[in-house]
């Protein structure tokens, strides 16, 4: 029963910066588009300060300092039933799940999507193996593109917004045990199909597509 916002045939549906469309190569190859701010999560201290000596046995180059969570205060209005409500908690959820992947925490995130957002659970399901790994992104940037709702059909969800972001370059280690992957900045579309709740907003469906070179 799980509603599609993209179809099959979009350039790319994938994990977050996991996996990718393209010619050959293991890791993405993306084109940038111009880019507006955000404020979405950051580098816990820039290159320096030591990012990857915390304390680890193995001085791995996947390994990332602890990063800030994203504030909902940066995100006014994402408890309103409104559509720039939505917006803002379209933006919100997608630096959650960003920082998740930073960090391996994903327990805040698991309860912004229900059961039927198999995307979701698809992009979230690397955050628990990178925490039991004890591997992490290295630290980045999130930069808005654009945020605009969508016409929703048949009254499917309350709410449907198209979200645009892109993510600095970092590292990404291999869930397989292999090498790390350094990746340049990517380049996320982003659809979401949402419902109000008495506890805020839910996604219900969502589909990712990577702006490919």
């Amino acid at each position: 029963m799980p509603r599609r916002l993209l179809s099959a045939a979009a350039a790319c549906t994938l994990l977050l910066g996991l996996a990718a469309c393209g010619e050959g190569g293991d890791g993405p190859v993306t084109t940038p588009p111009p880019s507006i701010d955000i404020a979405g999560p950051s580098d816990g201290g820039g290159d320096g300060g030591g990012a990857s000596d915390g304390g680890g046995d193995e001085a791995s180059p996947s390994a990332a300092p602890e990063v800030p969570a994203p504030d909902p205060a940066d995100y006014p209005g994402m408890d309103k039933n409104t559509e720039e409500g939505a917006q803002q908690f379209t933006r919100y959820f997608f630096a959650l799940l960003i920082w998740g992947y930073q960090t391996g925490e994903s327990a805040d995130l698991e309860t912004l999507y229900s059961d039927n957002c198999q995307t979701c659970e698809s992009n979230v399901e690397p955050i628990r193996k990178y925490s039991d790994m004890g591997e992490k992104w290295t630290p980045v940037t999130i930069e808005d593109v654009a945020v605009e709702n969508l016409p929703v059909a048949d009254n499917e969800f309350d709410v449907a917004v198209h979200y645009e972001a892109i993510v600095s370059e970092h590292d990404e280690p291999s869930l397989d045990g292999g090498e790390p992957s350094k990746l340049p900045a990517l380049h996320y579309r982003i659809q979401s199909g949402l419902v109000w709740t008495e506890d805020g907003w839910l996604v219900d469906d969502a589909a990712l597509e990577l702006d490919a070179a």
